[in-house]
């Protein structure tokens, strides 16, 4: 016998809830008819999610709420290497074995990431997971590994290991043990499918309590700026810090933009002193170095969180390089704090021009911090 569950016992099976919004605990009440902001959240991908819809009326866009965020959780179901019964977990057992027909949307996630690779240098590398396990970043404990380790491990690494045919849908590994983690496009292509079934609702459904399409869609730093937030134009979103010093370094306006942040603070491992964080460079195996974080503006999210990933990989100087090149996006690059007392450069942004009028520094850090424009 099969069941059909409601969204309500959905929504309680994944974990959605209705939370009030900061800005709104902050101040009275909403007034009723007046728009306002408020956040649904459900823990998904490994993280934290949250939706903020402005609406006048809460109870109206609940169901459309728990609609969207489900669909980070069919994602995950798709996408996920921490459980054995995703699609990519299927993928990842039967690609050695010979060919395998691929998931339509997986497919289209693997269709970018690898034009992102070749187009990064193999900055960018799916296949990247061996070493991700290697280092102790997938199911750990995280630890740094031998020189010899990392040789070996990366004979499992490389575009050049997996044939896949987007036409047929279809992927073959060229030996066992290699495997491949969308990590770092996954959640991005997450929030753009959420982003779609938001203007799809409103396109075909716009009651009046949620007649503007304002939102704001939020998975670990992977966003979509829907709209204005409320008596503002567009959204202000913040860079984090990547030290842990401060909430935020500075912010970005958006409207109707996707952004996304890499930077080596949510995963590490220490040894002998030295700090070393989880964005690994596929082509060495070893942490990428030179960059604190790397935020990208683009109009898709799963371009925003690839390249994001990407330019952290490529170090400052190549970064720079390949985001001024990009037309469909722009970033900001953040160098580590120098403790260095004779250095008088304490922070240092590297701003694309293009970003300029929509880029502002934390009052409190304007002394401390160098923005170079490029």
């Amino acid at each position: 016998m099969m069941y059909r569950l409601s969204r309500a016992w959905l929504a309680v099976l994944f974990g959605i809830c209705l939370i009030v919004s900061l800005a709104e605990a902050q101040t009275s009440a909403p007034v009723k008819g007046e728009s306002h902001p408020v956040v649904f959240r459900t823990q998904t991908m490994g993280t934290w999610a949250s939706l903020t819809l402005v609406t006048s009326d809460s109870a109206s866009v609940a169901n459309l709420a728990y609609e969207a965020l489900l669909v980070l959780h069919h994602v995950d179901s798709l996408m996920s290497n921490w459980t054995e019964i995703s699609e990519v977990a299927r993928i990842n057992r039967d690609a050695g074995l010979g060919e395998t027909v691929v998931h339509p949307e997986v497919a289209t996630v693997l269709t970018y990431a690898l034009q992102v690779g070749q187009e990064s240098r193999g900055a960018f590398d799916i296949t990247i997971e061996p070493l991700v396990r290697l280092w102790g970043f997938l199911r750990g404990p995280p630890r740094v590994p031998q020189q010899e380790e990392i040789v070996a491990t990366l004979e499992l690494v490389g575009p050049d290991k997996i044939h896949f045919d987007a036409e047929s849908g279809t992927i073959t590994f060229t030996r066992d043990g290699i495997k491949v983690d969308l990590g770092g496009i996954a959640k991005g292509y997450g929030v753009d499918r959420v982003a779609d079934l938001l203007r799809n609702d409103h396109a075909t459904n716009t009651p009046d309590t949620f007649v503007a399409l304002n939102a704001l869609i939020d998975l670990s730093g992977n966003m979509v700026a829907l709209g204005n937030a409320p008596g503002r134009e567009g959204w202000a979103v913040g860079i984090r810090d990547p030290s842990g010093e401060h909430s935020y370094l500075a912010r970005i306006h958006l409207y109707n933009e996707a952004v996304a942040t890499s930077g080596n603070y949510e995963q590490f491992v220490s040894s002998e002193g030295q700090c070393f964080g989880h964005i690994l460079d596929p082509r060495t195996g070893w942490p990428a170095q030179g960059l604190g974080s790397v935020t990208v503006v683009a109009a898709q999210a799963m371009v925003a969180d690839a390249w994001a990933t990407a330019l952290f990989v490529l170090g400052p100087e190549a970064a720079r390089q390949a985001a001024h090149d990009r037309e469909d996006l722009a970033a900001v690059l953040v160098e580590p704090v120098n403790v260095d007392a004779d250095e008088p450069e304490n922070l240092v942004f590297w701003v694309e021009e293009q970003l300029r009028d929509r880029f502002e520094i934390k009052n409190e850090l304007t002394d401390q911090a160098v923005v170079h424009y490029f």
